[in-house]
């Protein structure tokens, strides 16, 4: 279950009757759509239905049989969300138009480079300061999935962004290569990998263009700045860092 400051009210009312479940915002959505795949007690504050839920009032069991067809509160909770309204207070409002600009944020950034630099990623802030000169408000009821389309058209008459994916080749030195590799092969799409003779590893993965600086201070951090990286664009052209 989460707790009762994470979640917002899904009201219905049928019958003269008002019927209250607490739920997850992004749970909630995905239910309306039809498209939630979890578990409900996980996304749920309380396995009840109230008549209202400030005050802890529950409804009579006559009116659940009337309405639903069931007491079952788990039967009747993803009722009361598809049939009814989502009720978030502005401060519910707010704090998950922060939550998703984060979200937002985090995902253009590990995914976008800068077509005008060499494909060099776009840190945070530059995101930030660029999405704020565009005027985006990021809409809190909708998944962040959803809004990046609209986003990247937002930010691209303010800087040069696209979404990209980098192919880099890491040799690892075979005094580190046993941990290193088992950590780095977890950092993106593992496409070839090749032990050496010396018993140092070759790996070449492919991930998000925007994770590569990341993925070099990982490199460096495991191997104690011993890792060679390689950007590799083509067969003749490797751009080593």
């Amino acid at each position: 279950m989460i707790s009762l400051d994470d979640a917002v009210t899904a009201r219905l009312e049928s019958h003269g009757e008002r019927f209250e479940v607490l739920v997850d915002p992004d749970a909630a959505l995905e239910i309306k759509r039809g498209d939630f795949e979890g578990e409900l007690e996980d996304v749920i504050a309380a396995e009840d239905v109230f008549e209202n839920a400030s005050r802890g009032d529950r409804p009579a069991e006559s009116d659940l049989e009337e309405v639903f067809g069931t007491t079952d509160s788990l039967e009747i909770i993803p009722e009361v969300i598809q049939r009814g309204e989502i009720q978030i207070t502005a401060e519910q409002r707010r704090e998950m138009q922060e939550q998703k600009h984060k979200q937002l944020v985090n995902q253009i950034t590990r995914n976008a480079v800068n077509p005008q630099m060499d494909d060099a990623p776009h840190p945070p802030d530059r995101i930030e300061s660029a999405l704020e000169d565009a005027g985006f408000d990021v809409d809190p009821m909708e998944p962040v999935e959803e809004q990046v389309d609209d986003a990247l058209d937002a930010l691209r008459p303010i800087i040069p962004i696209r979404f990209d994916e980098v192919t880099v080749a890491v040799q690892v030195p075979p005094e580190q290569a046993g941990s290193a590799q088992a950590q780095l092969r977890e950092f993106g799409d593992l496409q070839r990998e090749e032990w050496q003779g010396d018993g140092s590893w070759i790996g070449v993965l492919q991930f998000p263009a925007g994770l590569q600086n990341e993925f070099f201070d990982r490199a460096n951090e495991v191997t104690g700045g011993e890792a060679e990286t390689q950007i590799v664009r083509d067969e003749d052209d490797i751009k080593t860092q």
